[in-house]
């Protein structure tokens, strides 16, 4: 059964090496193994992040991946002061303020990685309480 099995984010990279170091160093996931296939890094309950070699050109427009965090704003300026930056938006359906959207009952916000994939992180409303 697919609830049971270990899930997998592959994630498409021109530099491997560079994108590790990112995804190791600097969000500090655990390495977790290599292979033909690419470089496997750890996240919660399990699941892992696939980075995988891609000459296929640019990177995809919309997000890969995202993790849901406590606080939007203390991950923020965690990852800023590690040289992470954010992306800002002002588009019809969404606008970011602070580097934050509200995307119905949660908030957002994106940056991304070093080969130019759309990362997100977002607060559940629950641990908020309600938009404003």
């Amino acid at each position: 059964m697919l609830a049971e099995a270990t899930f997998i984010c592959p994630i498409p990279v021109a530099d491997i090496d560079r994108a590790t170091r990112f995804y190791r160093d600097t969000l500090g996931l655990p390495y977790v193994d290599a292979s033909d296939a690419g470089v496997q890094l750890g996240v919660a309950g399990g699941a892992r992040i696939l980075l995988y070699r891609s000459a296929a050109g640019d990177p995809p427009s919309h997000t890969v991946a995202g993790w849901e965090v406590r606080s939007l704003e203390a991950e923020i300026a965690r990852l800023e002061a590690l040289g992470v930056g954010f992306e800002d938006y002002d588009l019809p359906g969404l606008r970011t303020e602070n580097h934050i959207a509200w995307l119905g009952p949660e908030r957002a916000a994106w940056f991304k990685d070093t080969e130019g994939n759309v990362i997100a992180i977002s607060e559940p409303w629950i641990e908020r309480g309600s938009q404003p």
